[in-house]
């Protein structure tokens, strides 16, 4: 899709009180094609624990925001992404109900970042400046994934590959309004990085450290939900990434591995990729998101 409508400097961010029902929807929800349906179901098994990692950071980092525009933006950001791990959440418990045990993979996810990337017990005279430090690392961490949920925001709403494969509609509707609000929110967790400590070096270490990590959770996690699909099991080929990018155009190696080199560009900014406008004009569309603002009478 391209688009021509002028962009917003700033938009309030808000979440929305989304609700899916998953009672229809196939084991294969891109029709014929596990590949697809499990390349996309990664996000399911990654972002539940992750998106709560997220708010828990950010919560930590209220009491060092010292802009009020920034601190509003911030709460909007925790606001989105608790929501975000809610929604994921259902689809897990929908597997997990016809036969596909998510756990051992998410078990693993949990312990990264509820452990690995958890809080640290710092002792002795400077122990306060080693956990703010630990902190921003953190912030910068959430930074640079922010980076590639953006870009998988961007990716799927300009998706016309999906509508033509009649993927499901409920589906669609989730990864749409969730990859809007990725686009929407996209430079909040940059900009408080840039708050905090706006230093490039450790900028670009947490990507250099964030972006192998995605590419290796993902890998392992698309092999784990083909390996344990209960339709059919089988180990993806290399063929499978090929054809899934050719017909779909929504996520591929290349595409990912390419993705966060403007991140390491020291003027770098989220704004410089995706649209806000054409997030928000899908959010004003989405039919979860506009149930939502029935409800909230708006």
């Amino acid at each position: 899709m391209t688009n021509e409508l002028e962009e917003p400097e700033r938009v309030a961010l808000r979440p929305r009180d989304v609700r899916f029902d998953w009672s229809k929807l196939p084991m294969h929800w891109v029709p014929g094609d596990p590949y697809t349906t499990h390349l996309l179901n990664v996000l399911h098994l990654l972002l539940p624990e992750g998106e709560r990692w997220f708010v828990k950071v950010f919560g930590e980092a209220l009491p060092l925001i010292r802009d009020d525009r920034l601190l509003e933006e911030v709460r909007g950001f925790i606001g989105q992404e608790a929501v975000h791990a809610e929604s994921h959440q259902g689809v897990l418990d929908h597997f997990t109900a016809h036969g596909l045990d998510p756990e051992p993979y998410v078990g693993q996810v949990r312990w990264l970042f509820r452990k690995g990337l958890g809080d640290r017990e710092f002792r002795g005279p400077k122990a306060a400046r080693r956990r703010e430090a630990w902190l921003v690392d953190r912030v910068a961490g959430v930074a640079a994934i922010e980076h590639f949920t953006a870009y998988l925001g961007d990716a799927i709403l300009n998706s016309p590959g999906l509508d033509r494969a009649g993927v499901d509609p409920v589906m669609l509707d989730l990864l749409r309004w969730h990859g809007a609000e990725e686009v929407e929110h996209r430079a909040v967790a940059f900009e408080l990085y840039q708050h905090l400590d706006g230093g490039y070096l450790r900028r670009a270490k947490m990507m250099l450290m964030v972006a192998p990590a995605m590419m290796l959770l993902w890998v392992k996690g698309v092999r784990f939900l083909m390996a344990n699909d209960p339709t059919g099991r089988r180990r993806p080929t290399l063929l499978d990434p090929i054809r899934s990018n050719r017909r779909y155009r929504v996520l591929s190696v290349s595409g990912l591995l390419m993705s966060w080199l403007p991140y390491l560009r020291p003027g770098y900014h989220p704004s410089q990729h995706g649209s806000t406008s054409q997030a928000v004009a899908y959010l004003a569309t989405s039919p979860a998101a506009m149930a939502a603002d029935r409800r909230a009478g708006r």
